[in-house]
């Protein structure tokens, strides 16, 4: 029996629960889902069966990522190096996809999820384009979002924002330098926030080209477990992590510097 997107009323609550503060869960999670083979071969099982048991996985992780509080949730589900696999690797992953996608939906719609994609999605087969554009499109109203990486790359996502302003300057509709928002306006999902936490499991030490751009400031949790192990406390811990954590983005507390000399504010750069 398959565990559906949202938690269980009658479930009670996991005792870490009681540990978060829920002034400081982090808006926007992303997570690598790394393991689905290594956890299918260390059981003797084909690698399809890690896949199939990263599926519910995927559930666990959703369901608890609405419980605590989590607005935004992006999985990393097929990067665009994910096509040198056998082909019949491929085939089934888009098959799992498309089982998930359906079996998913009512209660995608029914609990104002917002279901969203971004990467290279026109290179996926023409039946799970469809499929995802129409959920995507049916469940635009959402007031919390999920977003499924799908051909995606990092570079390559950085490289398309940047091949469309070259496009735009040419065709006369942008002048002038670039910016960093110019770049970050057009990249796959510009009105997402950047993600706070990043978590991979599987234990590697590695970001894999997911989001290059967006987690420049993100916290990063690593899990020794492969994705098919991952369950609701595991999310929970790390956002624990998370706040135990000081974010400073390039600065200091102002409790650090004590005993530095008041002097005038050195100027930025001339521009």
């Amino acid at each position: 029996m398959t565990q559906g997107l949202t938690s269980d009323p009658n479930k009670e609550s996991h005792p870490l629960l009681r540990l978060v503060d829920p002034g400081r869960v982090p808006a926007h999670v992303a997570i690598i889902m790394d393991g689905n083979g290594r956890w299918a071969g260390a059981r003797g099982l084909p690698r399809i069966e890690g896949h199939r048991a990263g599926i519910e996985a995927v559930r666990r992780a959703i369901s608890a990522a609405r419980e605590i509080g989590v607005k935004y949730l992006t999985l990393y589900a097929f990067s665009v190096e994910n096509w040198k696999r056998p082909r019949a690797e491929v085939r089934a992953l888009f098959s799992l996809l498309q089982r998930f996608v359906v079996a998913e939906s009512r209660t995608i719609m029914e609990n104002r999820i917002r279901f969203r994609t971004i990467g290279r999605t026109a290179d996926l087969p023409p039946k799970v384009q469809k499929l995802l554009h129409d959920l995507e499109d049916k469940s635009r109203g959402g007031t919390w979002t999920l977003t499924l990486a799908l051909s995606y790359g990092g570079r390559s996502e950085i490289a398309d924002a940047c091949e469309t302003l070259v496009r735009e300057s040419l065709e006369g509709r942008r002048h002038g330098r670039v910016t960093e928002e110019d770049i970050a306006r057009r990249l796959y999902a510009p009105d997402l926030p950047d993600p706070d936490l990043l978590i991979r499991t599987s234990g590697e030490y590695r970001i894999s080209n997911f989001l290059l751009w967006q987690i420049a400031y993100a916290e990063l949790v690593i899990l020794d477990i492969f994705w098919p192990d991952f369950k609701e406390e595991h999310l929970y811990e790390a956002v624990l992590d998370y706040q135990r954590r000081e974010r400073r983005y390039g600065g200091v507390p102002e409790s650090h510097a004590k005993g530095y000399r008041r002097e005038r504010p050195l100027e930025g750069p001339s521009r």
